[in-house]
């Protein structure tokens, strides 16, 4: 399956308020060291906003020994995008999903030919390209520089802004691009909508006019982490359209790790477990294409994520259409999870869910392919997407209410169903 366009004339408005940030890797003694992550600095403290909720309090004492850590709030995968960002200012918006404290932001040029210099903003969205007055917070690095040059193939993390975050929190992120990056980075079905001015630093204007462009595409800013309460970690989901929730409704939050996150947020053992979803459309397990694959992601996406405990595997129906066998599929996922194990992760397997017009011959190594995630007992534990989303009077396709209309893609109930079939007990695993 190709990579799927992002959904066309997308309405302006997000909800008024009610992570990853992969810290650059560096490879020392051959162990991956988190840069950054006790940068000092970062303006006061957030001021008080009765638009936002308060952060989860300090853990009881059932929570004793579990120390605070970092965890991911948002990400998105980085990769190759047609826009022209070069000069500019992009303003994304994003939702956080777990609170903390002491916001870090993730700038990236990883598929950038050119070195480029980022300064930005972080505030609370007022709705489309606003800013709610007196939230704007600067972005500083390295311990206070308010701008900093990024070579290509390079990922950035800010100082942390300190103070509370809430949980599901819609938040702007805007960021002057000075340079030309060759290659803009970015994410390109971002099932949101985000904004891009025209050549210049704008990223200090709480108001919309000077953000001419609505995109569907989120750029530059490929994860955020917050210090969480506790050690409840982070999930992170990787996959490709399904998980980058194509056919989901935009601005609504409604793909299926939304969903897991929400689900966890009401779920008092869980709540402070944060969710990441690296889903990108058009991904594949074993070859390049919509994104480099799974196996060549998965320490940039993946192993170096903030206090990542548990990954949720959805990918190969994209290889299983260009052609891929089984045998070949269960291969690829054999890596995927001996390097996750070696690095002290578990991994869970999704099944693939059913695409019936993809023919007999497809449908039968989709089949093969969930039998062996069944029942091989490799992967840490089992998510049956595919039996949570089918129609029972025909299990080669999904069930009516679940379909997007595609065949291929779930609507927001189907992402709700997905996520519903998640077993919360399971993300306690430990390796």
């Amino acid at each position: 399956m190709p990579a799927s366009p992002a959904p066309s004339d997308p309405s302006p408005d997000r909800r008024t308020p009610p992570g990853r940030l992969r810290a650059v890797a560096a490879t020392a003694a051959g162990g991956l060291l988190l840069a950054g992550l006790l940068a000092a600095g970062g303006a006061g403290p957030v001021a008080a906003d009765p638009s936002v909720p308060a952060a989860p309090a300090a853990p009881a004492a059932s929570t004793a020994g579990r120390l605070p850590a970092l965890v991911g709030t948002w990400g998105a995968s980085a990769d190759r995008t047609d826009s022209d960002v070069a000069g500019r200012t992009v303003r994304n918006v994003v939702r956080t999903n777990v609170g903390g404290r002491d916001l870090r932001v993730s700038l990236s040029n990883v598929v950038g030919t050119a070195a480029v210099t980022y300064s930005g903003t972080v505030g609370v969205s007022a709705g489309g390209g606003a800013v709610e007055p007196g939230s704007l917070r600067g972005l500083t690095f390295g311990g206070g520089e308010t701008s900093v040059l990024v070579p290509p193939g390079a990922e950035v993390l800010s100082d942390p802004l300190t103070g509370r975050w809430a949980e599901q929190l819609d938040l702007a992120v805007s960021v002057h691009v000075d340079g030309d990056p060759g290659v803009a980075t970015g994410h390109n079905l971002a099932v949101a909508t985000s904004y891009v001015s025209e050549p210049g630093d704008v990223a200090a204007e709480e108001g919309a006019d000077a953000f001419t462009t609505a995109l569907t595409r989120w750029h530059v800013v490929d994860g955020l982490v917050v210090t969480g309460a506790r050690g409840d970690g982070t999930v992170v989901a990787l996959g490709d359209s399904i998980t980058d929730g194509y056919g989901a409704t935009v601005d609504g939050d409604q793909r299926w790790p939304d969903h897991l996150a929400r689900r966890l947020l009401a779920t008092p053992r869980y709540d402070g477990t944060g969710v990441v979803n690296e889903g990108i459309s058009g991904n594949r397990v074993l070859s390049d294409g919509a994104g480099v694959s799974a196996l060549a992601r998965l320490d940039r996406d993946v192993l170096t994520s903030p206090g990542v405990e548990t990954v949720v595997l959805l990918e190969g129906i994209n290889d299983i259409s260009g052609g891929a066998t089984a045998e070949e599929v269960i291969a690829g996922y054999r890596q995927l999870i001996a390097r996750t194990h070696a690095a002290g992760v578990c991994i869970q397997g999704g099944t693939l869910t059913a695409f019936e017009s993809a023919g007999p011959a497809r449908e039968a190594e989709r089949t093969a392919v969930n039998e062996w995630i069944r029942t091989s007992g490799e992967f840490d534990a089992v998510v049956d997407f595919d039996a949570a989303t089918r129609d029972p009077s025909n299990p080669d396709k999904l069930l009516p209410a679940y379909d997007s209309g595609d065949d291929l893609h779930p609507s927001d109930a189907g992402y709700a169903a997905m996520a519903a079939a998640v077993d919360l007990r399971s993300l306690d695993c430990r390796r």
